[in-house]
């Protein structure tokens, strides 16, 4: 296939097999990749189906301005889900964690505040943060775009998800390493979701590592480097997706754990 642009989209923008593209893809498409009706381009939903749309006008124009041609067969998505609980660095940081995270495969982002996260976000970062995971699953040729929550406490944060593997990672403490968990998994064996939480700069306070593991969140190590807030999470994924690509390759699409 001729490498096409491709545009993340929300379900309700496809009307009968046409679609509505908003002012911001208009541009996009019009004025920066400066394509013109007849030109096609892949749009990504977020159920991760993939189509082949073509533009029947020269934008910016009235709704409708494209067409959807075909469905594209394709697979980049891990064979699991991958939950990244995130205590807000300071600065950009999480903007760096959004972006190189959703390139990895993380499906969902929920940024906490813990007892010592400096950042405070407004609701207009939050809403880049999410145009940063949506630029990302375009260039990275995903399937899903991940979700990413408002920031909660961190104790709210812990009780978002509750079933699956669940890690809180840790540089101090004599743990195991999140990587000995990873290979200890019975062969050809994935489980279904994985949740990890990484912590701000300076680490996790001894009460939430205890309320995580009240959670059932067992502590890890990346380890024996202390990492920087941003650096972890990326590790921490970098890992699960290496042990999980590595065991597809050998053992086919392999068997799920619940």
């Amino acid at each position: 296939m001729v490498q096409l642009q491709r545009l993340a989209i929300a379900p309700e923008q496809i009307q009968n097999e046409h679609l509505d593209l908003t002012a911001e893809q208009q541009h996009y498409l019009g004025r920066v990749l400066r394509l013109k009706q007849g030109d096609r381009f892949i749009i990504i939903q977020d159920k991760g189906q993939w189509w082949i749309a073509e533009l029947i006008v020269n934008l910016p124009a009235a709704s409708p301005q494209a067409k959807l041609i075909e469905i594209v067969s394709i697979q980049t998505e891990l064979p699991l889900e991958i939950i990244l609980i995130v205590a807000l660095p300071k600065g950009d940081g999480f903007e760096e964690i959004v972006r190189c995270c959703t390139e990895l495969g993380v499906t969902q982002f929920i940024p906490v505040i813990s007892a010592r996260t400096m950042l405070k976000p407004s609701s207009q970062k939050v809403e880049r943060w999410r145009r940063i995971a949506t630029e990302a699953t375009e260039q990275s040729e995903r399937q899903i775009v991940p979700t990413i929550g408002d920031p909660v406490s961190f104790k709210s944060g812990l009780l978002t998800v509750q079933s699956g593997y669940q890690y809180i990672c840790e540089a101090r403490g004599n743990y195991q390493s999140l990587m000995q968990e990873l290979i200890s998994f019975e062969t050809g064996e994935i489980p279904n979701k994985m949740i990890i939480a990484t912590g701000p700069e300076g680490g996790w306070t001894q009460e939430e590592i205890e309320d995580a593991i009240a959670a059932e969140f067992q502590p890890v190590s990346l380890g024996k480097r202390i990492l920087r807030a941003v650096t972890a999470p990326i590790v921490a994924v970098s890992q699960i997706v290496g042990i999980i690509e590595i065991g597809n390759r050998e053992q086919g699409t392999g068997n799920s754990k619940p």
